[in-house]
Order: C-alpha cells, then structure tokens, then sequence
C-alpha cells in the first residue's frame, strides 16, 4: 500500500496585511522586510476566522479536487501550534463541521515542521491498513500569539491553512508510482530557547507571545535541514537531479535560497510562496503545494520534496511522486 495525494486545498483569512500597513504600527519598512525575508504581505484573521474555521474550509476544498466525500475519510491529522482551545483536538472540531463520525481525528504539535510530521504520521496509518482514508492539515492563527510590539517577529507571520486528501492505494512498488515514497523526521530539545512562545497552561496559565534568536534561527534552518533531505535521497536512489519541486517551509527567502543552493537544487524548481503569506508555520508548505497545483506547475507524476524545520528544533523531509 501507499499513500497517495488525491487532492490539495486551501483557506486564507479576508484581510491582507502589507508592508505598507506595518509600517503604521511599528517601526519597519517595505524595504527592511523585503531585504530580510522576502515577505511583501500576510493575511490576518479577523475575530470570526480561527485556527478550526480555516482549517475546517481548506479540508473542504481538499475533499472537493479529491472528488471524495468527507463520510470516506477515517483519519485526520491537523498539525498546529495555534489551536483554538487548550482542548478539544482542532481536529475533532474540523471532524464535526465535515460531519465525520467515524475514524480518529487528533492534533500534532511540532510547530513549522508540523505538516511534514503529519504527513509521516498519517502514512504510517495508512500503509499499515489501519486507515483507508487521511485529511492531513495544517492550520494556523500565529497573529495570535505575537508581540505587535516586537518589530523583528511580528513582520514575519501570517495566518492559514492548508489540507492534503491521502488515500490508501495498493501499488507494485516502483518509484515511479504514485504516493508518499519516504519521510525522515528529527528532532534537538536542546535549541528551545531559539525559538519558543513564553507561556503556557503548566507555566505561565497564559498564551504567551512568540520569542525568537533570529540569526541562530537562520544559522540552524539552513544547516540542518540537509541531513533529512539526504537520507530520502539515499533511501529512493535519486538525486537534487531527479526532483521535479522543492517545497520547503516558508520562513524567510533567504533560508529557502541558502538551502535549495545547499543541497543543488536549481532555482526554478523551487517553490516559493512566503512573499504573499509569510510565514504561517504548519500551513506555510500545503499553502505552497496548493498555489503550485492550482498554477500548473505540480501536476500528477511530479517528484516533489516537501522539508520544513521548526521550533523544539524540529525537521523533517517527505518525498513524494504526487
């Protein structure tokens, strides 16, 4: 068995938030931004888009390209740092707006690296022929939890969500077959102070706002991320070469441009989205795959690596013949 992507699809909330805007509420400009990240503009979510709302909307659009309907679907995954409540699981709130009563429905938490981690995770259900069929997603509300006041974070952000249809398909085996073909994953506690939210039901009984040590950020994301891409390199016997996309989370420009250079992945096989959401953390990457589907450049057959790296650390690559 594989797992096999049989639709991508995506939610945004109404309001878009421009360099222009920031520059109004904190000390910034278009071109400092640009410069460092490449961003040029988020969307921001207002009082009646959630984390749920938006996920709930991208699954929707997922199901509908997949041409599966949501009684079919006996697993869902959403990977987020940004859940409505403390609990319930997002995820069962997405399973009761899609009117799902069957399967399991639970979160995942390991921040930017969340969708690549819930993609591994639902391929090992599926594979296993516990589950049949998976909405994988990845959601974020981070404008909720950043300090407005901190002009080196809160430029970053953005707010989204973005879902995977993977169903479970009998194969031969080959390469060339569709489905989810390896994932590595990693984790380093030790780097927590990196990149952290300073609060939290066990400590502070608080949300907390996001803090980060950018340049330690940007120093780690751009070399330790190779170790996961090499090891699906070498379990699927390809090359940079052979890639048809490079989907990497959507941080900052120049992490993606120093990584893709890293590795040897030509510039024109890399997709990049963050110039128009940001950074959206667990949503950046099905962000990214649904533009690039809904453009024409994915398209069936396609080897695609998707790779991400976030807070905790965490990182992890999949590879997939989409």
């Amino acid at each position: 068995m594989r797992s096999v992507v049989c639709g991508i699809g995506s939610a945004l909330p109404k309001q878009v938030v421009t360099n222009a805007d920031l520059e109004k509420r904190v000390e910034t400009s278009d071109e400092w931004i640009v410069q460092r990240t490449g961003i040029r503009q988020r969307y921001i979510a207002g009082e009646d888009e959630t984390t749920s709302s938006l996920a709930t909307l991208a699954a929707q659009a997922a199901l509908e390209q997949a041409g599966i309907k949501a009684s079919e679907v006996d697993l869902i995954i959403v990977a987020t740092s940004t859940a409505d409540y403390t609990f319930p699981a997002v995820a069962t709130m997405v399973q009761a707006n899609l009117g799902i009563t069957q399967g399991v429905a639970f979160d995942l938490q390991a921040v930017c690296s969340g969708f690549v981690f819930a993609v591994s995770t639902a391929d090992k259900f599926l594979t296993s022929g516990s589950h049949t069929c998976a909405l994988v997603i990845g959601a974020e509300t981070f404008s909720r939890i950043l300090d407005w006041e901190d002009r080196t974070t809160c430029v970053l952000f953005g707010d989204g969500a973005g879902a995977m249809v993977l169903q479970a398909q009998p194969v031969s085996g080959a390469a060339n077959e569709r489905g989810v073909l390896t994932s590595h994953l990693r984790s380093d506690g030790r780097h927590r102070a990196k990149l952290f939210v300073d609060g939290g039901p066990s400590t502070t009984q608080t949300v907390g706002h996001l803090r980060m040590e950018g340049k330690e950020v940007f120093r780690h994301a751009v070399g330790m991320v190779t170790d996961v891409i090499y090891d699906a390199f070498k379990a699927a016997g390809i090359t940079a070469a052979d890639l048809n996309w490079f989907v990497p989370h959507q941080a900052n420009r120049r992490i993606i441009d120093a990584s893709a250079d890293k590795i040897g992945i030509a510039p024109e096989k890399v997709v990049t989205t963050v110039q128009m959401h940001g950074n959206t953390s667990a949503a950046s990457i099905p962000l990214a795959l649904s533009v690039a589907v809904a453009d024409g450049r994915i398209k069936p057959g396609d080897l695609v690596m998707i790779e991400a790296m976030g807070g905790g650390f965490t990182w992890g690559s999949s590879l997939i013949r989409w």
